[in-house]
Order: structure tokens, then C-alpha cells, then sequence
């Protein structure tokens, strides 16, 4: 029995020690489909040659990435704009942090069944993202093109409730974000995040509107590379961030999403 236990032992010594080295060289990122999976993709040859293995987890929702961070599943995600990230430390009493911003995606305001913005009428529905952070961006893309008109100082929290005009009596309906694009037809109109746009075939020229990318709506809403607070100055996450703000990166992003997603380094 001696014999037996100390070969359990040395077995489960060495596969722990395999197991470390593993994990060591192994970068699990946590990412929505597009455009961040496709990003990480081409990260991967880049952080091969600074001596890492990068697996990318692709995520439906914008909840459970954050979640298997703080759980210790994933080294770091891409999905998330800052504010979102923050609101969500908040309300979940998560312990996350930004490595730094990588890109911007323009919110778009894309037709569903009327084609123009020309041809709103009296109790049209929009569809607009249901989490906080997404709304209040969705409501001001709206404001910024004369549909309706917030409290002043509504700004980046606003909600339903600061509406103080509403001439056409739009009906502005909130679903999770993820869903809208495939439902947009059932309404007139439909604010779409960048990302689900890019699943979904549009492209930021599709849009009859997009809210400006300078001021507010780039800082508020920069992507960022996300890690647990105590990871932060992680080596590997320092290589992963550099390799993502690398001009290898930034050639791509520009040539592949064409103002769909902005670099932000």
C-alpha cells in the first residue's frame, strides 16, 4: 500500500507540474464572435512567437464572460466596452479591470421594416439594447438624431425616464442585445451593437445613422482588454495586450471592418 501511495503521489506530482507549465505558456481569452474572436485569431501566430499558446472561449452573451473571469476561468476576455465593464463591477461586486482600450465600435441605428428615418411615424418601434450601459448610448444616438430629446444632464445613464420629447410617440422596446439583430424587421427601426451587427452581415455604411466617434462616445465606449484585479501586471497579459495593440493589429482591423471598428491605439 506504501508502494501504491507514494506512486499516486509522484503521479499526481508530475502531472501537476505538467499541468503548470501548460498553463503557464496558455492564454485563455474569453471573446464575443465578432469582431473580438476574429481579432484574438489573428493574435495568436504573434504571441507564438513571444512563446505563448493563445485559446479563445467564443461567448453568446455579454454576462457569462465576465463571470468565468472572476471565477478564474479564463486568464482575460475581449467583449466589453469600459462603461459596461464598470457598471458590471458594480452590480455584481466583481473585481475586474481594464489592461487598456483597443478599439471602438461606432452604435448604429439600422432600418427594420421602414427603410428611411424620413418615413417615422406616429408609434414606431426601436428596438434598443436592455442592459444599462447599452440603452443610455441607444437613447442618445436617438436624441443626437432629433427623435427624441433627453434631460440635460441625462448623458451616459439615461433611461426611458429622461425622455422629455417624444414627438412621434415612439414605442422604444428593450431586448437583450444579441437578439435585436435578428429581429429587427419586426419594428421600424433597430440600434445594434457593433459587434452583433458585424455577426449579423451589416456594415457601418448599412447604418441611417451612427453616433459620433469623437468625445464622449469613444472614451465611454472603448473596448478593452479585461483581467481580474490581481492579474493585472500578469506577464503573459502584458505580452497578450501589447501583441493586441500591435500595428500588425491595426492594419487588420482597418482593413478588414472599414470603419466598423475603430482603433484605439
Amino acid at each position: 500500500m506504501k508502494i501504491l501511495r507514494n506512486i499516486l503521489i509522484s503521479t499526481f506530482t508530475l502531472a501537476s507540474i505538467v499541468g503548470c507549465g501548460r498553463n503557464e505558456n496558455t492564454i485563455v481569452v474569453g471573446a464575443t464572435a465578432a469582431p473580438h474572436a476574429e481579432i484574438l485569431e489573428q493574435v495568436k501566430p504573434l504571441l507564438r512567437e513571444k512563446g505563448y499558446e493563445l485559446e479563445i472561449e467564443v461567448y453568446a452573451d455579454y454576462i457569462t464572460p465576465n463571470t468565468a473571469l472572476e471565477d478564474g476561468d479564463l486568464d482575460a476576455n475581449y467583449f466589453q466596452h469600459i462603461t459596461y465593464l464598470n457598471d458590471f463591477n458594480e452590480e455584481h461586486g466583481t473585481h475586474l479591470v481594464s489592461v487598456g482600450n483597443v478599439h471602438y465600435e461606432p452604435f448604429g441605428l439600422y432600418a427594420g421594416s421602414k427603410k428611411t428615418l424620413d418615413s417615422v411615424s406616429s408609434g414606431d418601434k426601436i428596438l434598443v439594447p436592455n442592459d444599462a450601459t447599452n440603452e443610455a448610448r441607444a437613447l442618445l444616438l436617438l436624441e443626437q438624431v432629433g427623435l427624441i430629446t433627453l434631460k440635460e444632464d441625462a448623458g451616459i445613464k439615461a433611461t426611458k425616464y429622461d425622455i422629455i420629447s417624444n414627438p412621434n410617440n415612439l414605442e422604444i422596446i428593450e431586448m437583450n442585445a444579441e437578439l435585436i439583430a435578428g429581429v429587427k424587421e419586426d419594428a421600424a427601426f433597430a440600434i445594434i451593437n457593433g459587434n452583433y451587427a458585424i455577426d449579423a452581415g451589416l456594415k457601418v455604411s448599412d447604418a441611417l445613422a451612427v453616433e459620433s466617434n469623437d468625445g464622449t462616445a469613444a472614451s465611454a465606449y472603448a473596448n478593452v482588454l479585461a483581467v481580474s484585479e490581481n492579474n493585472l501586471n500578469n506577464e503573459k497579459i502584458i505580452a497578450l495586450y501589447e501583441a493586441l495593440t500591435s500595428e500588425t493589429i491595426k492594419k487588420y482591423i482597418d482593413d478588414t471592418y472599414l470603419g466598423s471598428v475603430v482603433a484605439l491605439f
